[in-house]
């Protein structure tokens, strides 16, 4: 057997021009042969007992069904497809490895979130058809023989959703999930709270679902038109449906962090508790504008209580490490003016303002460390001081970034520039209304999330990179697709693979196979050839 495995790789790396591997996120070694393994009429996934390993046997089984029309049976132990538990730790906790031989496909793992990342490169093998939901005629099911292994470079790697701005439904959701497990994130961000609507159930607190979650009206076109629709928006999600994304997410090895925004961004809250605000006696309404809005929460005590309140339930829900606490754009306007805030400034011996931010801040992380999770935030929330166990979110820039790991606090890469997929991707004449900017698919991919002003002991806790997607002008599932894909791909490859195997002409021609696996799942991106039948907003003629 060892004689035969070495000269299989002697002939891989004789052969490594006989096969292109097609793979999104492009893996760390790859060594490829001539020929190819073929699915039988009957394949057989062999897995270890565990029900976590079996789990992905299962999933694996049921694509392969779909597209193939004959659904392989699960045996422990060996099969035509093996999944196998590894002693290797150069693996870590997401890697794998796949053997694709005369005698079947091998996929090694130290855990089950390894071997279903092995899984998806394996789909990512096979012809594209494999990613159709009903059987497809007339396609040669083969894996072409190749050694992987694979290791991500980034612990997090993620993307996330605004659904306050315009609200998206359950399915929706589940398939952005599924898009995030297809190119190996791991981190599914759902901004729930915001300005314009609250879209997630407190029990507590109905009123945030009668009230909060519902305007009376939407900006129409862009915001410099200052022009709106007249038609009420309402939304949001029960707490047994946050359960069913959250279970949906665990099956595909994603983790949901939640974002309830504070101590700025408050609006709607304020709309159905205004005790909680700056002047309990004003009438406050769910945001109809987009950008930021003067009323923000006022520290005081019943204030926290509800905060904490929200938290807890929130806490309960979500059983991810993070729980994310926006802290960007609060406006201190308010609290200038307060008679309450300037006391409570003189009274804690706070500098200004900003110094009230951080105490507000600081009391919440105590609260949620207090819970046993880690507090989460946009890069606001170095202002003032940052919290001593707080998580930070860089998104002006890289500087929030850097000024973070070197205080030794752990960083998410996700600056504007690059990682903000509301920005224009293409000439603006030729696109659908879109926030502004120009990001296009070179320039996220060309993002690197350690700057070389990092020594590597502060490199250390840039734990990765995301993409947000802010929904102001993206009205639809559809058009959220179309403003993510494929720059949502090229931001994957950033956070899987190593800088030195990253290559923008490269990942372009996979990316032409990849769009075909994108065709078969219906997925709307850029430059789809489908584009045309969806309703966008297009720019009004002057």
């Amino acid at each position: 057997m060892k004689r035969f495995l070495f000269g299989l790789i002697c002939c891989m790396l004789v052969h490594s021009a006989f096969a292109q591997v097609n793979v999104i996120p492009k893996p760390t070694q790859v060594l490829t042969a001539k020929g190819a393994w073929a699915l039988k009429a009957k394949t057989k996934i062999g897995a270890p007992a565990d029900t976590t390993w079996a789990h992905v046997a299962n999933m694996l089984a049921a694509q392969l069904g779909k597209a193939t029309g004959q659904v392989p049976n699960i045996v422990k132990g060996k099969g035509d497809i093996s999944l196998v538990v590894s002693g290797d730790a150069s693996l870590g906790e997401e890697g794998y490895r796949l053997l694709s031989t005369p005698k079947g496909v091998t996929i090694q793992a130290r855990t089950a979130k390894g071997a279903f990342y092995g899984v998806q490169t394996l789909l990512q093998l096979l012809p594209v058809e494999v990613f159709s939901e009903t059987p497809v005629a007339g396609v040669k099911w083969t894996v072409p023989y190749v050694t992987i292994k694979d290791v991500p470079r980034y612990p997090y790697r993620g993307l996330m959703l605004d659904v306050c701005r315009h609200f998206m439904p359950i399915e929706f959701v589940k398939k952005y999930i599924d898009l995030i497990a297809l190119h190996k994130q791991n981190q599914f961000h759902w901004h729930l709270t915001d300005d314009q609507g609250w879209r997630i159930e407190i029990k507590k607190y109905p009123e945030l679902k009668t009230i909060s979650s519902k305007r009376k009206e939407t900006m129409k076109g862009h915001y410099r038109d200052q022009k709106f629709d007249g038609k009420p928006y309402e939304g949001f999600y029960t707490q047994d449906e946050i359960r069913e994304v959250i279970k949906y997410a665990q099956d595909r090895f994603v983790n949901v962090i939640p974002e309830i925004e504070m101590p700025g961004h408050a609006l709607a809250a304020l709309a159905a508790y205004p005790q909680l605000g700056n002047n309990p006696d004003k009438i406050y309404e769910v945001g109809t504008k987009w950008g930021v809005y003067d009323d923000v929460f006022m520290p005081r005590e019943e204030t926290f209580k509800f905060l904490e309140d929200v938290l807890k339930e929130v806490i309960d829900l979500f059983p991810g490490k993070y729980i994310h606490i926006g802290g960007d754009e609060c406006p201190k306007v308010q609290w200038k003016e307060s008679r309450f805030a300037q006391d409570l400034i003189r009274k804690e011996g706070l500098k200004d303002e900003h110094g009230l931010q951080s105490y507000v801040i600081k009391r919440i992380d105590k609260f949620i460390t207090s819970k046993g999770r880690r507090m989460i935030g946009w890069d606001e929330i170095l202002e003032g001081g940052l919290s001593p166990n707080a998580t930070v979110m860089s998104w002006r820039g890289i500087d929030g970034g850097i000024a973070a790991a070197k205080e030794r606090h752990d960083v998410v890469m996700t600056p504007g520039g690059f990682c903000y997929l509301d920005h224009y991707q293409a000439d603006p004449k030729t696109q659908p209304v879109a926030f502004g900017g120009f990001t296009d698919l070179a320039k996220s991919y060309s993002f690197e999330p350690t700057p070389e002003a990092l020594s590597a002991e502060e490199a250390r806790h840039i734990l990765g990179v995301q993409g947000n997607v802010w929904t102001e002008y993206m009205k639809t599932p559809a058009y959220v697709q179309y403003m993510v894909w494929p720059r949502a791909t090229a931001l994957a490859e950033v956070g899987w693979t190593s800088k030195e195997g990253r290559n923008f002409e490269d990942f372009s021609k996979r990316l032409e196979i990849h769009k075909k696996r994108l065709d078969m799942l219906g997925v709307n991106y850029f430059g789809a050839p489908t584009n045309d039948k969806f309703e966008y907003v297009w720019p009004e003629k002057k």
